[in-house]
């Protein structure tokens, strides 16, 4: 049995753990109220854009031109996946990364094999994690979401849509979390180049059905609405990201903080016992000193 001193020194550790989980819980809760305002006013605005490009490119030409919409031979992959810097999210980075992982085993393993899939990582965590995984990363945007604006996640969107024009890139698809509540994250994998025509959605087929004048004229829309489709959809992505973050690491300290508080109870349970145990002896010793000097 632990001696009074361990005990209390645990109690000491674990309540100092639990005011910091605490802390952290609140801390999560503030940047959470503010990325889940980010993220719903977002959805609405990409929604939009994706229906005018739509509307848009349903029979436009300049659609199959685009550098963008190139369809080629799948011989390199680049995945984007987006996590947290920080740890302390329960399993929110993890989930990204088996994502990523089960997506190379079952449509690139070839490329895989040849060492033709590269990862954009967008969070330290998910940076460290793929690479001790085996797979090469590319590209410095680890530090997006101490500074998260639209600016700088056009910088890594214009990065992947200039290698994928080039050529460096024949797939690039992202893997992130889908913010829903506080307590549900939705790991999404979806594709984000090459860009198709969306003939088969209910967009493009009212778009098929309607007559529209444009101006200016259809193919220098396309031209303008393509990029900024591209970063708006991985601005959504990462602000999707963020929020779904910040509600896992409060959902996460909030756990920490029952369990804190249910270890505190057994320890303070030993506690008494201990101490009980210890007094007990005492009197024990005291009563057979009495008895020995009395014979």
């Amino acid at each position: 049995m632990a001696s009074l001193k361990e005990v209390r020194d645990r109690i000491g550790s674990v309540n100092s753990t639990q005011q910091i989980t605490k802390a952290m819980k609140m801390v999560a809760a503030a940047k959470l109220r503010r990325a889940q305002d980010s993220i719903i006013q977002m959805r609405p605005y990409a929604r939009k854009l994706n229906e005018m490009m739509s509307t848009v490119s349903e029979g436009a030409e300049s659609l199959a031109e685009s550098p963008y919409s190139q369809v080629r031979p799948v011989e390199r992959v680049l995945l984007v996946t987006l996590t947290s810097d920080r740890g302390l999210c329960g399993a929110f980075n993890s989930n990204v990364m088996k994502a990523a992982v089960n997506r190379i085993e079952s449509h690139y393993t070839k490329q895989a094999l040849l060492k033709n899939v590269d990862i954009l990582a967008i969070g330290k965590k998910g940076a460290e994690g793929m690479a001790r995984r085996g797979f090469s990363t590319i590209g410095q945007f680890s530090d997006i979401f101490t500074r998260l604006s639209f600016v700088n996640v056009k910088e890594a969107a214009d990065f992947i849509m200039d290698a994928f024009a080039k050529g460096t890139y024949d797939v690039v698809e992202l893997v992130y979390n889908e913010f829903k509540n506080v307590a549900t994250q939705v790991v999404r994998t979806e594709p984000f180049l090459p860009i198709q025509s969306s003939t088969d959605s209910p967009a493009g087929n009212a778009a098929s059905n309607a007559n529209y004048i444009f101006e200016p004229a259809e193919d220098e829309i396309l031209n303008e609405l393509i990029p900024k489709a591209l970063k708006i959809q991985l601005y959504r992505a990462v602000l999707e990201s963020n929020a779904s973050e910040h509600g896992a690491r409060m959902t996460a300290m909030d756990k920490a903080t029952e369990n804190a508080q249910e270890m505190l109870k057994e320890l303070r349970l030993i506690y008494n016992r201990t101490r009980q145990a210890a007094i007990t002896k005492e009197i024990l010793e005291i009563v057979g000193g009495a008895e020995a000097l009395a014979s």
